[in-house]
């Protein structure tokens, strides 16, 4: 007799989802988590040798996806007492000459700040804006079949079809015939830097535009307390639900598992490979193994002992800051990553979370979540280069920094095991790999492994703190491991 239905190897918000699916639908549940605390890139925790009491957030910071997700609409993290904080300003772009892009909730008043571009703006990302669920659809759907919002309607279909020429033209050299001026541009093309990926191509186009129309529509918030939040309501509805969790645990081969009729890896393929080992059919082990990483994101967790003194007003009023420049700068930047060159002025994200959740202050000082593009495995130190981008655009900046922690590319795997090499997407975000992710036949989380499935970023949808790919792989366990068609409740219970 098996002691548990299914076993989940990982618990990132993928795994943790897949569990939770599992268990709601009576399943006995287990999940082992080789770190000492559950939420892969979702964690906040104190720095090693820090003591001031802050609390960082190990990978993830802001959470769109959170809000649009359907699995976590239903999930409602609301009534599970995770607060979304919503900055004023979505996310911001500043430029060398003290201009800056700010992206509001309203894409109005967004477009208004863009001068020549205003109308461009509109055209594109506002339009887009007015069909969110049709973008969602698109962007985080199972890329195996025909997304829904498409067939619901015809406003659905073209949206969905507008989306879909949006990324041809912002994907494509085709992107500079729309703008004008500089600002607009870069605002977009900073999203777009998401991808970690040479631009313009199709998949950082699909990024920005899903991203850009999510700020426009569900909004950038960070959780109040750090993303960390969203990882304990997870873990308390699976507990809530007879599931187990095991922390400290690591998995190397089928011999570290206890028997179960199935098996969920919130892994990367080639560790699921790894695992597994001789129960893969050789062509099923192979394509995991061809699987590509991408390159990559080196942190740096500062602490100030003030705000960012950015140059640009409207910028200290964001959620987010993308660094980089003008479109221009940015595709030099990321053409220097993707040769394994490290880019001079790298593309560099910030938040500031104690902008808008004060709580994270403490003592006068407050945590500053940053990382900046690198090469795939890169060593370099990045606090200079982060230092020196920041301080280009917020003079003064060297002067409220308290201390820097720096985590390099090579290192973030140490952390999280999904993040070889410093490869935050778990994974290339090219077009083929977004579609044949992570290999190219019908199931994409199906291993080939009898009752073995995969659920991490790796799978469809790919990155992003949404879990779906969890949601997805539970899908198909139910339904062939355990002849379950009906996809169980995931809101909460009442009274």
């Amino acid at each position: 007799m098996d002691a548990y239905n299914v076993v989940v190897v990982g618990s990132g918000p993928n795994g943790l989802a897949a569990a939770v699916t599992l268990a709601r639908a009576g399943l006995g549940v287990l999940v082992l988590e080789a770190e000492t605390e559950a939420g892969g890139g979702a964690r906040t925790q104190a720095l090693p040798g820090s003591d001031t009491g802050l609390l960082h957030d190990t990978c993830s910071a802001v959470h769109p996806m959170a809000l649009a997700s359907p699995f976590f609409r239903e999930f409602d993290l609301a009534a599970r007492g995770v607060e979304l904080v919503e900055p004023e300003v979505q996310f911001a772009h500043p430029l060398d000459h003290g201009e800056a892009g700010l992206a509001y909730r309203d894409a109005a008043r967004t477009a208004a700040g863009l001068g020549v571009d205003s109308d461009a703006w509109l055209g594109l990302v506002g339009r887009l804006s007015e069909h969110p669920d049709a973008v969602v659809s698109a962007g985080l759907g199972d890329r195996r079949s025909i997304p829904g919002e498409m067939l619901s309607s015809v406003a659905g279909f073209v949206a969905t079809a507008r989306f879909g020429l949006g990324v041809l033209e912002q994907g494509t050299p085709l992107w500079g015939r729309r703008f004008r001026g500089e600002v607009a541009p870069a605002l977009l093309t900073g999203v777009a830097a998401h991808a970690i990926a040479p631009l313009p191509t199709l998949s950082a186009a699909g990024t920005a535009l899903m991203l850009a129309t999510l700020a426009h529509s569900h909004g950038w918030p960070l959780p109040r307390g750090g993303s960390g939040a969203i990882t304990a309501a997870l873990v308390a509805d699976l507990l809530a639900h007879g599931g187990e969790l095991r922390t400290g645990v690591r998995v190397a081969s089928t011999a570290d598992l206890p028997s179960a009729r199935a098996y969920v890896f919130d892994t990367t393929p080639r560790a699921a490979a790894d695992i597994l080992g001789a129960r893969l059919p050789g062509t099923a082990e192979r394509a995991l193994r061809r699987f590509r990483y991408g390159n990559a994101a080196a942190k740096v967790d500062f602490v100030l002992s003030g705000p960012v003194p950015w140059a640009n007003d409207g910028v200290s009023r964001a959620g987010t800051v993308h660094l980089g420049g003008s479109r221009p700068q940015l595709v030099e930047a990321e053409r220097a990553v993707a040769a394994g060159r490290h880019a001079e002025h790298p593309v560099t994200l910030v938040s500031d979370p104690a902008l808008l959740d004060p709580g994270r202050e403490i003592g006068g000082l407050r945590p500053l979540w940053t990382y900046a593009h690198v090469p795939a495995g890169s060593t370099v130190d990045p606090t200079e280069a982060v230092t020196t981008q920041i301080e280009r655009f917020a003079p003064g900046f060297r002067d409220v920094v308290v201390s820097a922690h720096p985590t390099t590319a090579s290192r973030m795997s140490e952390h999280d095991a999904n993040y070889v090499g410093g490869d935050i997407a778990a994974g290339s975000v090219t077009m083929w790999q977004m579609f044949a992710r992570p290999t190219p036949y019908p199931d994409p989380w199906a291993t080939g492994a009898p009752g073995a499935y995969l659920c991490s970023a790796s799978t469809p949808p790919g990155p992003g703190v949404h879990g779906l790919g969890g949601y997805f792989a539970a899908r198909q366990v139910l339904q062939r491991e355990f002849g379950t068609r009906t996809m169980p409740s995931l809101a909460p219970e009442r009274g």
